[in-house]
């Protein structure tokens, strides 16, 4: 089983590596979609003096391992910043299914929110553990803020946890920013005025094509070699670096309007940016424009550094950076080294199941429906028929079994014995009979075998830097969650 290490991740994140020494006035997280460290060290050559040349040469840097099953979804990013697993943090994938109504829902839908500039009712009510900002909160009290901007609404919500004042995501479709209405301060003045602003419109209209000659980079792929690269920023919001730099900016502003880390109670910021672009189909650098955004990145965290040091001071600053997986290994990289990608499609196999209970049953519903790595069974028609469902359960498990790239199928009870198949799965959301892939072999679901899991790495690379002025001790590894707890209430 692999190596759990999320524990110096959480205290990383929240500002406690050094319990002798005052806490920094502002503490800054960055999560990055699809940062590697393998990319890293090949760009860090190529970048000029600052920002991620800064945070590689300067300060420290980590490897994160993950003991669950990693999909490139909300999960990472939950287990980062929790400490927890799937089966107590309680996100175990961008969705779940709800037995009531027999379909699937967003991980962390809440119809009792609104949202604000956004058609999602979000909140983090199904988050069950405390995430970075609720620890935070919890240590320095109700006057310490707390902050979150963000690209995609679930990211910005699990940063943001129970306890932040607000947070906020750009909307891809209105290319404005949104809330939920679960914060106390709603959509953010600062934001507010992004909304409008000059500013945001023009770096909207602007097209984003290469910095340099395209010759000069690394990995151009062919067309690129022939055309270049374009892109629309209003189009491919999410995956250009504009969206980098609207973040910053917002962050940037949002600190001088609540006056984060200028006064003695520490406050924390966090940031979702990315290097996911429009063409790749994978973390690892592929093409040109995988290395342009890289690029662009490295001067977008120049800024960030550049005025904050101005703003609270070098020594008052804290910044950590983390790594998420969304896309892993190319498929076509697999593919070189004689390991094909093939596709599981979920909702296929539950309709298989659902037609062999019927042969042995009889014509009815057997099955409610398949969602992740998981087979639901019609529990309502089981207690009717009043036949006993751990039967049932063992028999799908078995017929699953022959079904080409399982490894192993579970009943329910048994999965739960299993450390490395209960680790990622919750019991207020876990199916019946729960499965895993083998190597190589993608989740899928619908009628176009649309891919749900796009790390295929067993250990995804997760990378972590800390910057922090004139502190360079080393980290203890040795850590359980009671030193954890310990150094939050004595920093």
């Amino acid at each position: 089983m692999r190596k759990t290490t999320l524990y110096i991740t959480l205290i990383l994140l929240a500002g406690i590596l050094f319990p002798l020494q005052a806490a920094p006035r502002l503490t800054v997280v960055v999560l990055v979609d699809g940062l590697r460290s393998d990319n890293l060290n090949m760009m860090q050559p190529y970048w000029p003096t600052g920002g991620l040349r800064t945070l590689t040469e300067e300060g420290q840097q980590f490897a994160v391992q993950i003991s669950h099953p990693v999909y490139g979804g909300a999960e990472t990013v939950a287990t980062l910043l929790t400490g927890e697993t799937p089966s107590t943090h309680g996100i175990a994938m961008n969705h779940y299914f709800q037995r009531s109504d027999r379909t699937i829902h967003p991980i962390l839908e809440d119809m009792n929110e609104s949202g604000i500039g956004s058609i999602h009712h979000i909140s983090p009510r199904r988050l069950l553990s405390p995430a970075l900002a609720d620890r935070f909160r919890l240590t320095y009290g109700k006057d310490t803020h707390i902050f979150a901007v963000g690209q995609d609404p679930e990211t910005t919500v699990l940063m943001a946890g129970h306890a932040a004042d607000g947070c906020c995501w750009m909307n891809p479709q209105t290319l404005q920013w949104a809330t939920t209405s679960y914060y106390r301060a709603g959509l953010p003045a600062t934001a507010d005025a992004a909304n409008i602003s000059e500013r945001t419109s023009l770096i909207l209209e602007r097209e984003w094509q290469p910095r340099m000659d395209i010759r000069m980079y690394m990995y151009p792929t062919d067309q690129e070699t022939k055309n270049g690269f374009s892109y629309r920023n209003g189009k491919y919001l999410t995956q250009v670096p504009a969206i980098n730099t609207l973040t910053i900016e917002l962050a940037l502003a949002l600190q001088k309007e609540e006056h984060l880390g200028e006064d003695s109670t520490p406050d924390l910021l966090l940031l979702q940016l990315t290097t996911c672009t429009p063409k790749a189909t994978g973390d690892l650098i592929r093409s040109a424009e995988q290395e342009d955004i890289h690029l662009a990145l490295n001067q977008d965290f120049g800024y960030l550094m550049e005025q904050l040091h101005k703003r609270v001071g070098k020594h008052n600053l804290q910044l950590l950076v983390a790594g998420i997986p969304r896309q892993g290994i190319p498929p076509e990289s697999m593919e070189a080294i004689g390991m094909p990608v093939r596709r599981f499609n979920v909702d296929r196999a539950a309709a298989l199941t659902n037609a062999y209970l019927m042969a042995i049953y009889g014509h009815e519903r057997w099955v409610d429906g398949g969602c992740g790595q998981a087979i639901y069974l019609n529990r309502l028609l089981l207690e009717q028929k009043k036949i006993p469902i751990e039967n049932i359960r063992q028999q799908v498990a078995d017929f699953l079994m022959d079904f080409d790239g399982i490894r192993v199928a579970h009943p329910l009870q048994e999965a739960c014995l299993d450390p490395l198949t209960a680790a990622s799965m919750n019991k207020l959301s876990a199916g019946d009979v729960v499965f895993v892939l083998q190597p190589g072999w993608q989740l899928s679901a619908g009628e176009e075998n649309a891919a749900t899991d796009h790390v295929l790495e067993e250990t995804p690379d997760i990378p972590l830097l800390l910057w922090t002025e004139g502190r360079k001790e080393q980290l203890r590894t040795n850590l359980v969650p009671s030193d954890i707890i310990q150094l939050i209430t004595n920093n």
